[in-house]
């Protein structure tokens, strides 16, 4: 039965003047904002906020352990390196409550420019961090603490836009759009590795390890402040402003939420396990392997990278397309069996010459890009409309804090001290986690 409004014509057919109508209804009243404007949003705020991971993380594996941990081997230097890396992930969630409540004090805006603010702030620092041999310990100490700024502004950088973008997508185009965020990995990815790329073959080996590797970071830098400039042009403005209020998408206190909602935090953050353990698996992991472990240059294994991202964006547009489909939620299961299958012939391919490791990374981006398509808010829907913001930040930090932090220096420590079968083991056990999370919210919502 269509519903009516309080001027008597039908829902999303006349102004709306009701503070709490639903999305259609905003849409008519704020001059018909599309989905696709959001998506624009999000899209920007993504692909810089992953540019800036990525950045770190090749540096992470072809250039810190020789410029900060020069004192021990290639293996610890790296292992050291991936420790910091995990850094930024503890400190995420950390960041999201601080931010949260700067923006019940203040505004999203304040919140939004001081966020991207420290990031830019701590991306600068690392550009122009002194190596080990100029200050010693202290350089990896700064390092540490830059890491840890970089994770905290990530956490305060939640804008709501990603949540707004899902509440207001047709119903049968919501995988679509839940998608669309998400390309930001790809494309973040294709631009570090392209400039990473880029200065190993333009530089001498020397060159890069005193300067070369800064130059991304100031990239990075620069690329942080068009993407403020361009998400504070959304999020600023009356109409986004109001569409944002009247879906309730404004914090919620933690204890409130861990309390009332606890459950689908947990679930949320487990369902789209193998997703994140996968990310790391095919992105900074082999990356550090070849290094150690092959003879292949790492600007030739970078390319092959960039046209598995390349893959994996593909993946991510066509996995809009099967969840509208099948279903967001049969999607992310489907494709963490298929993860479950393909972690099985993950020491066979990595160890096996160019060709395996081009069928791994090419194979293993676009089950990436199938899967981490649909892994934001998968179940996220199931939060009351007061818990959805803080809801959906919080569930998004601990996925990648469960399942993507400590991936590196866990799948590289297992493969050297082990043997590549472990990481296997590794990569199965995520896929088995987020079956069973997904079984359990099925569950859940047949029970209720």
């Amino acid at each position: 039965m269509q519903s009516t409004t309080s001027n008597g014509g039908v829902a999303g057919a006349a102004p709306i003047t009701h503070p709490t109508s639903g999305a259609r209804n905003i849409n008519a009243r704020d001059g018909g904002i599309h989905p696709g404007e959001i998506a624009i949003g999000v899209v920007i705020g993504r692909a810089s906020e992953y540019f800036d991971f990525f950045v770190y993380a090749i540096a992470s594996a072809l250039v810190f352990p020789s410029v900060y941990f020069p004192f021990a081997d290639r293996l610890e230097g790296t292992l050291y390196a991936f420790t910091i890396f995990a850094l930024a992930f503890i400190a995420r969630p950390i960041g999201t409550i601080i931010f949260m409540k700067l923006q019940q004090l203040y505004s999203r805006e304040i919140k939004l420019t001081l966020a991207l603010f420290l990031m830019g702030t701590a991306t600068a620092g690392i550009a122009f961090l002194p190596t080990y041999a100029s200050l010693g310990t202290t350089s990896i100490v700064l390092l540490a603490l830059l890491r840890i700024g970089q994770g905290v502004a990530q956490g305060g950088s939640w804008d709501g836009l990603p949540s707004l973008l899902a509440l207001n997508a047709p119903a049968n185009k919501r995988g679509w759009y839940a998608m669309l965020g998400q390309l930001g990995a790809p494309v973040g990815f294709l631009i570090a590795a392209g400039l990473f790329s880029y200065m190993l073959n333009a530089l001498s080996s020397d060159d890069f390890l005193v300067w070369g590797w800064r130059y991304p970071f100031y990239v990075a830098f620069a690329i942080n402040v068009v993407a403020l400039f361009a998400r504070l042009r959304l999020v600023s403005t009356h109409e986004y402003t109001h569409l944002l209020d009247a879906h309730e998408l404004d914090p919620a206190p933690v204890g409130e939420l861990v309390r009332e909602q606890g459950s689908n935090v947990v679930i949320g953050a487990l369902a789209a396990l193998a997703s994140y353990a996968l990310f790391h698996l095919v992105t900074v992991f082999p990356l550090s392997w070849i290094q150690l472990y092959d003879t292949r240059p790492a600007s030739d294994f970078l390319h092959l990278q960039m046209w598995g991202a390349g893959v994996a964006a593909v993946g991510i547009l066509v996995s809009g397309l099967i969840a509208d489909k099948v279903g967001r939620r049969t999607t992310l299961g489907s494709l963490a069996a298929l993860i479950a299958v393909f972690s099985a012939f993950v020491p066979t391919l990595i160890d096996g010459g160019e060709t395996g490791q081009n069928i791994f990374i090419l194979v293993g981006f676009g089950l990436l890009g199938l899967s981490y398509g649909q892994a934001a808010g998968a179940v996220t829907a199931n939060f009351q409309a007061k818990y959805r913001y803080t809801g959906a930040a919080l569930t998004s930090d601990l996925a990648w804090l469960v399942g993507a932090a400590f991936a590196p220096v866990v799948a590289l420590g297992l493969s050297a001290n082990f043997g590549l079968g472990y990481v296997s083991l590794y990569l199965l056990s995520g896929a088995v986690g987020s079956l069973a999370a997904l079984s359990l919210n099925r569950a859940l919502e047949i029970r209720d």
